[in-house]
Formats: C-alpha cells, sequence, structure tokens
C-alpha cells in the first residue's frame, strides 16, 4: 500500500521526517547504480565461459546417469553411488539455473539471456526422460532390503529419509514405461498455463479511462492496483469495472483454459491412483486433505474481525457503501521513508531475540553481495529469495524506501535466513525446504518487524499505519488465499464428479465465496465474480496458495510462543524454531512444525490468526478513537 500526503486535514498524517539521508539512486541505468547495492554473480560462476564449462559438465553427468541402469539390485554401494550422482547434477542445476535466471531477472530485455534460459530448460527436461527409470527400479528392491542397505551404509544414512519415501509414495509410481510416458508428456502439463499467460498479457488490450482529474491512464495491472489507491471512490470505481470488464469479455475462454487445468490435475491423480486431486497435491509432503478441510471451515467460521475491519474501514473514510475496490486505499497517510541503510538497521534490531548467532549470519548475508536493492529499467517487479546451492540465497527487491518496502526487505529477508540456515545444516539432499513451511520464517520476521516498529513511537497515527499494514497482510495473505484455496477445492470437486465446468459455473462458485468471506460488510459488486479469471495462480500452480495461509497461521502461533511466557519458555520456543529452520526437507513438513509447536490438524493455530485478526482490530479502533476519528 502506497503511503502519499492527503488533503484532507481530519484524515491527514504527514510523517515527512526520515531516519538518515537517502541512499536511493536517482538514475534507473544499472551500470550507474553503486555495486554494494547489486548482486555479485562470480559465486556462482566468474564467467560466462565458465558457465558454458558447467552446461557441458551437468550434460556430460546425466548423459552418464542411465548407465546405472540395471544395477540397483546390487547393493548399499551402488545405491550410494546413484544418490551421488543424484547430488552431482542437482548441485549443478542450482548453478547453471540460478546464474541464468537472476541475470535475466535483473534486465528482462536481454533476448540473448532469454535463449540461454531456454537451454537451460531443455537440459532439465532432458534429464527427466534419461532418469525417469530409477524410482521404478529402486522399487523393485523390497523395502526391507534397502534399509538393511541403509544400516549396513553408513554414508547412505543421509539418504535416508528421501529413499524411504519413494517406498511411501510407492503405490502412486508407475512402471519405467508409465513414467517415461508421464515425463514425454509433462511438457503439455505447462499447456493451459502458457494460453493463460499469452490471454492475460500478450493478446491483453487493457482499456484507458480518464479519472475525474482529468488524467487518461492505460489501466494495466500496475496501473489498476495504483488506481485503487486513489482518494476519489469514484475514480476507484471506474477503474474497478473497466478492468474487471476486459476479463469477463472473454470469460468462456478463461473457462475453458481452467477446466484444462481441472482436468489434467484430474488424470494425472487418476494416473497415479489417487483418489481425489487434493490427495494427488498433499501426497507428496505427507500433508493430510483434513488439513485443507479445515483451514477453511474453520476460516468461514472466524470472518467476523476481517468484516468488522472492513466496517471499521467504511466509517474512517466517511463511505456511504463500501465496495471490495475500497479495500486498497490507505485510511491515513504517511510520508515516512526508510533509506535502506535504516531499513538493514532495523530488520537486523527487530530479530535480536533470536539470538546473536542468527543477528550476525543475517548481517553477513545483508552485507555480502546477495541482495540487489533498487529498480532499474528491464528489471523484474516485484521481490523474491532463491538459493544457489554451495553459494547461498540471492534477494531481489525493488526498494522505495515506503513502510511496505520496508516489510517486503524482512520478509524476503526471513527466506534468506531460512536458507542459510538450512544451507549449512543440511547435506544437499535434505537443503530444499517445502512451499508448506517457507512462508514460516518470512512471515515471522514480520511480526518481528511490527513489534519492534510498534515499540519505537507513541504516535497514534503513526501507530494505526503499522497496525494497519499487520491488519492488511493478514487480509492478503491469510483471509484470501484460503478464499483462493477455498475456489479450487470446488472447481476441482466439480471434475472429479464429472460436472460441466462453464463460465457461469466457476463465477457462481467464487460469488458464493464471495458472500460466505464478507457478508454484509461490503457491497458485492456483480463483475466481482469474475476475479478467479485473473488469479495466475489458478492457472500456474493450483492447490499452492492454500499454503500462504497454513504458513501464516503457524508463524502466528510461533511467534506467540517466541514472546509470551517466561524466559525458559522463550528460550525453549527460540531453539524450536531455529531448528525448524535448519531441519531443510530432513522430514515430513507437518512433523518438521509439530516439533516447533505447531499441529496444524488441530485448530489452535487457525484461531491464533483469527485471534490476532481481531486484537489487532481492536487496537485500530482505540487508536482512530485517540486521533479523533
Amino acid at each position: 500500500m502506497r503511503f502519499l500526503c492527503l488533503a484532507s486535514a481530519s484524515l491527514t498524517l504527514c510523517m515527512t521526517a526520515t531516519l538518515s539521508a537517502s541512499t536511493k539512486p536517482e538514475t534507473m541505468n544499472r551500470a550507474e547504480i553503486p555495486a554494494e547495492y547489486k548482486w555479485d554473480f562470480t559465486p556462482i560462476y566468474p564467467s560466462w565461459e565458465a558457465w558454458e564449462s558447467g552446461m557441458k559438465e551437468l550434460d556430460s553427468k546425466i548423459e552418464a546417469f542411465p548407465a546405472l541402469k540395471g544395477t540397483l539390485n546390487q547393493g548399499p554401494k551402488v545405491l550410494l553411488e546413484a544418490y551421488r550422482r543424484f547430488d552431482e547434477i542437482g548441485m549443478l542445476q542450482y548453478r547453471v539455473y540460478g546464474y541464468v535466471m537472476l541475470q535475466r531477472d535483473v534486465d528482462m530485455r536481454d533476448n540473448a539471456m532469454g535463449a540461454r534460459f531456454q537451454r537451460v530448460q531443455a537440459l532439465f527436461a532432458k534429464y527427466g526422460t534419461l532418469s525417469a527409470w530409477f524410482t521404478p527400479e529402486l522399487l523393485t528392491v523390497p523395502e526391507a532390503t534397502v534399509r538393511e542397505w541403509i544400516a549396513s551404509e553408513p554414508e547412505l544414512e543421509k539418504y535416508r529419509f528421501p529413499i524411504l519415501e519413494n517406498f511411501r509414495l510407492q503405490k502412486h509410481v508407475l512402471d519405467e514405461k508409465g513414467e517415461r510416458l508421464l515425463s514425454l508428456a509433462s511438457q503439455f502439463n505447462g499447456t493451459p498455463r502458457d494460453i493463460f499467460q499469452d490471454l492475460s498479457t500478450s493478446d491483453i488490450k487493457f482499456p484507458k479511462v480518464t479519472f475525474t482529474d482529468g488524467k487518461e491512464v492505460t489501466l494495466t495491472p500496475g496501473v489498476y492496483q495504483q488506481s485503487l489507491q486513489r482518494r476519489s471512490q469514484a475514480d476507484r470505481a471506474l477503474a474497478f469495472e473497466n478492468y474487471l470488464k476486459t476479463y469477463s469479455a472473454t470469460a468462456n475462454t478463461y473457462a475453458a483454459i481452467y477446466n484444462g487445468v481441472l482436468q489434467r490435475d484430474w488424470f494425472l491423480a487418476q494416473a497415479r491412483n489417487h483418489a481425489t486431486t487434493l490427495n494427488a497435491a498433499l501426497e507428496g509432503n505427507a500433508i493430510p486433505a483434513a488439513v485443507v478441510e479445515n483451514l477453511i471451515a474453520s476460516t468461514k467460521a472466524g470472518v467476523e474481525p476481517l468484516q468488522r475491519y472492513l466496517k471499521l474501514r467504511k466509517r474512517l473514510l466517511k463511505l456511504e457503501t463500501y465496495h471490495l475496490y475500497d479495500n486498497f486505499v490507505s485510511i491515513f497517510e504517511g510520508e515516512k521513508t526508510y533509506p535502506y541503510a535504516d531499513a538493514s538497521r532495523i530488520v537486523l534490531d527487530s530479530v535480536a531475540p533470536l539470538g546473536e548467532d542468527y543477528v550476525a549470519k543475517y548481517k553477513k548475508f545483508l552485507s555480502g553481495g546477495k541482495v540487489d536493492v533498487y529498480e532499474n529499467t528491464g528489471k523484474r517487479s516485484g521481490a523474491y529469495c532463491m538459493g544457489v546451492y554451495g553459494v547461498g540465497p540471492y534477494l531481489l527487491l525493488n526498494y522505495n524506501e515506503t513502510l511496505d518496502a520496508v516489510f517486503t526487505f524482512a520478509h524476503e529477508a526471513g527466506h534468506g535466513m531460512h536458507t542459510v540456515l538450512s544451507y549449512e545444516a543440511q547435506p544437499f539432499v535434505t537443503s530444499d525446504y517445502t512451499i508448506f513451511v517457507a512462508e514460516v520464517a518470512s512471515t515471522t520476521n514480520e511480526r518481528f518487524l511490527l513489534k519492534k516498529l510498534l515499540e519505537q513511537t507513541n504516535d497514534p497515527k503513526e501507530r494505526f499505519l503499522l497496525l494497519q499494514h499487520a491488519v492488511d497482510s493478514i487480509v492478503g495473505t491469510y483471509y484470501t488465499q484460503v478464499l483462493f484455496a477455498a475456489y479450487e477445492l470446488e472447481a476441482h470437486r466439480r471434475v472429479e464428479k464429472g460436472e460441466p465446468i462453464t463460465a457461469e459455473v466457476l463465477s457462481e462458485i467464487y460469488l458464493g465465496l464471495l458472500k460466505e468471506f464478507y457478508g454484509d460488510s461490503v457491497t458485492i459488486d456483480e463483475l466481482y465474480k469474475y476475479t478467479w479469471t485473473r488469479i495466475p495462480h489458478f492457472y500456474n500452480s493450483p492447490y499452492y496458495v492454500y499454503q500462504y495461509a497454513t504458513c501464516f497461521a503457524s508463524s502466528a502461533q510461533i511467534f506467540k510462543t517466541l514472546t509470551t511466557g517466561s524466559d525458559e519458555e522463550r528460550k525453549a520456543a527460540t531453539v524450536r524454531y531455529l531448528d525448524l529452520l535448519r531441519a531443510g526437507g530432513n522430514d515430513h513438513p507437518m512433523e518438521q512444525l509439530r516439533k516447533a509447536g505447531v499441529d496444524l490438524t488441530k485448530p489452535d493455530a487457525i484461531r491464533a490468526v483469527i485471534e490476532q485478526m481481531s486484537e489487532l482490530v481492536t487496537q485500530l479502533e482505540q487508536e482512530a478513537a485517540k486521533i479523533g476519528e
């Protein structure tokens, strides 16, 4: 959310003081941005010549891997050799992929980089085909025999979890011919995603609108989001109506694409002997379907704080009717800026409760050429953290000195520290943690940041802005993602029952969920039922978004144990939490969270989020009263 200075005296908050002089470059020319604010790629490869050598080495190892075919029944030494080769190939994959992807993302205009990226993708696809024999062949060896091999060969111990996972999932593995067939078809699995991408970006014609101040704009996705922050409700309504009509005009096409996603997921679920698409999506991480079902049911039962917040927004914004497009305009405005150097200090100070060792490693990570800080022409938008095994995490920002930017920084750096600790503690084979726990580290760091910032001010308007940021995070990361998850689950279940999927059916599902979640707190405009047409996750990665909500719920419960109770209880909670970050992928994520004190099969974690939301809204109401609103 942007924070600008309002003209209205009663709602204006002009926090003009900065913590120190801004270091943000005036230029958008990447070559002119100081090196200290840019990625250093040389730890991955010193040059493109070295990268080419890496590609050749990777190709050679991929070509050599099938030589092991037919030998896995010969004992622990052969199995160990196979897994060592997996490691060698995997570590090379990280490097050749990361070196290209990271450089592509700082200048998306570079076609040569795009061509290199396609070469990497083609090599990965080749590996998938040439290694398709491995799991079916391993599963011809009795599990009891493999367990004996692991016990007899100490070097196999670190591979115990991934090896035995193959046997746990054995009923979902096809024979060699079946696995090869599915691997050959894998490129077609992305066809619905690619069609959606082209329809929603390349071929879409975004409308032009003229706002009440006479400004004419083209409503691209970025401009649309900015338009929803305009002070005029009429402008927000105009932007919403024209933008959603752009998608609703081709709703039948989007429905056909999404039907392709649903049919693909159901085909793959049945091909691998899963009862439902939800089971197929969750089985890999041993997550019970009840986790998602209970998440949705418990959240629907806990929408009161959400609705209370929206009613508070309506009152403070002095609106006669409140619409979903009013959710993004700020209530109070601030111009306080956070130069990057100060943001670094704040995020470091905020995590002091996690211990000196954590802070020292955090500081080293932030100062080591692993953070690409500022926007430049051609750079990918948004923010992310990507790990390169053997090198460490790389963090992409487009830092603009706003409060939002500071929280984004803390969020992505939380991922970075999760990666640092996992890489340090785990061998390669178990170094990659699952998405199911990934957002715990990032949102926990955001919670520490909020706590620190609130401790530093008594100004009711500044506190209101901080609390509102926290509430908006819960709305976006928790409630909205659960609504999305409920939509995906219902749509997939329609296909599993053999029911038709049309634009009307999908819109009916989505509209029903909007009414369940928002009740009478908003006026739900008819066009909002077409929101499903424009959500990339639905087409790119089904059954993914629920994990944002489960991670958010987990971090809420963990943060409570980190910051409340006796000194001994907090210390014990800190040890459990850091152990979670060091665990990488050495166990099923539900078990990892259980060890950290979270059991998502029980309602406690969900209640922790809903209780936190209720407490924050109450605090917002109190701060608003102090302001006189």
